[in-house]
């Protein structure tokens, strides 16, 4: 047991001063006015104590590709996507258990310092580079859990299902390690896995059909099902990029979301990541089926996406959250300030993401790293109430990025002008 007395708590139920945590058991066991806490409790003095952020998405292994993308190829001097996509490729080639069991370490150590308490790990490097199963099938997804385990991370392990390199297109020899044999093989690897993940109270599991291109409406339809009946999160990238789309059209005479859709993998337990070009008709059944959306705003900066539809998805009400995805850059306050940078710059005006009521966009940019990214992971809401997780962060009020400003601009001034130095403690199942 231990008690926790910062000069303020900030969480979805607004900022608050004089309070005292008390920790049991990694949950919040009591939260009582500061004078009730023992003369042994923690005292953050100058620091608010807040819910740790939650990150939706991320590719741990490509933490490694860090500098070495960030040139041109003479050979290949249209630097895109997909020209990044083969570098990706190599990169996973590289991977075994131990590999990537380090390069998580790594990544989950910097994610965990810059505040996030929780990811959705999107896994998908899975088999031995020619495709053939380890002797454990999910060594690499067990190692990367251990690898948040060590370093006291929550962890949502979306294991990736993976069957083909597009419509009538075998797989690459990049993509033959992600691929499993039949859909029934991938469900048996998922369900081992929550088995597995079953006592061990950081990790959870979910699935992750990769995407319409590597997965045909056959899988998906099955996979869907399969989290229907589990009550898994289901998450699935989508209209990232301008030819993903016109491959969609041209096999299906659809749009990936509604590829998606067709084939009963779209509901309220659904998060599309990117939809950085998703069209209104698209957003709208997003909103119909009460589906998210996880945008990665530095990933996508940097791979030149292109901007998601941030405000015609916040004027519909579809959960938006948030991931690091490449993990180029860790910082959680960061992701989040790009959305409302996004709306403002495609709105041409100022504090565009505000709900009623609020006033300015501080508050929905906590929701989408607070509320809505532990929806899409099936995680409990951050808060701090009693039985909430204690996965909590300190945050400096001394330093110079908010030093001196009032508690109604607080929030403000963190979201809009703060950045993952302001965190100096971080706790995950109170530890």
């Amino acid at each position: 047991m231990s008690w926790l007395v910062p000069d303020l708590v900030l969480d979805p139920d607004g900022l608050r001063r004089g309070l005292a945590v008390r920790i049991e058991d990694g949950r919040i066991a009591e939260v009582a006015p500061a004078d009730a806490a023992p003369a042994d409790a923690m005292r953050l003095s100058r620091s608010a104590l807040a819910p740790g952020f939650v990150n939706a998405h991320s590719h741990a292994f490509q933490r490694d590709l860090r500098g070495a993308v960030e040139r041109i190829d003479p050979q290949n001097p249209d630097d895109d996507f997909w020209t990044w996509r083969e570098e990706m490729y190599a990169q996973a080639g590289r991977m075994d258990p131990d590999a990537i069991h380090d390069v998580a370490r790594r990544c989950y150590r910097q994610m965990r310092a810059s505040g996030a308490t929780s990811v959705g790990e999107f896994h998908y490097v899975h088999h031995q580079p020619d495709g053939t199963p380890y002797a454990r099938p999910n060594a690499l997804a067990e190692a990367v859990c251990a690898a948040a385990e060590a370093e006291g991370l929550r962890i949502a392990l979306l294991l990736v299902a993976y069957e083909r390199g597009g419509e009538g297109i075998s797989p690459t020899p990049g993509q033959r390690r992600f691929c499993d044999p039949s859909v029934e093989a991938y469900l048996e690897r998922l369900d081992a896995l929550r088995a597995w993940a079953a006592d061990r109270p950081l990790v959870t599991v979910g699935a992750a059909p990769h995407s319409m291109r590597a997965v045909s409406p056959a899988w998906l339809g099955a996979i869907g099902a399969h989290t229907r009946e589990h009550g898994l999160p289901l998450h699935i990238h989508a209209d990232e990029q301008p030819r993903e789309i016109a491959e969609s059209l041209e096999w299906y005479g659809l749009r990936p979301v509604q590829v998606i859709d067709e084939a009963g993998a779209l509901d309220a337990r659904t998060v599309i990541v990117h939809g950085t070009h998703c069209d209104d008709a698209e957003l709208d059944l997003l909103a119909e089926r009460g589906a998210g959306v996880c945008v990665c705003p530095t990933t996508e900066a940097n791979l030149g996406d292109g901007y998601a539809p941030v405000r015609r998805m916040f004027e519909r009400g579809i959960p938006v959250s948030l991931g690091s995805d490449s993990n180029t850059i860790l910082d959680p306050i960061v992701e989040a300030r790009e959305l409302e940078a996004m709306a403002r710059r495609t709105a041409g005006q100022r504090n565009v993401l505000v709900r009623p009521g609020d006033p300015g966009p501080a508050g929905y940019l906590l929701e989408c790293s607070w509320d809505s990214g532990a929806r899409a992971l099936g995680l409990p809401l951050p808060r701090i109430a009693v039985g909430a997780p204690a996965d909590l962060i300190a945050i400096d009020l001394d330093d110079d990025e908010i030093a001196g400003v009032a508690d109604e601009h607080l929030a403000a001034a963190i979201m809009l002008a703060g950045s993952s130095r302001l965190v100096t403690r971080t706790w995950v199942a109170g530890a």
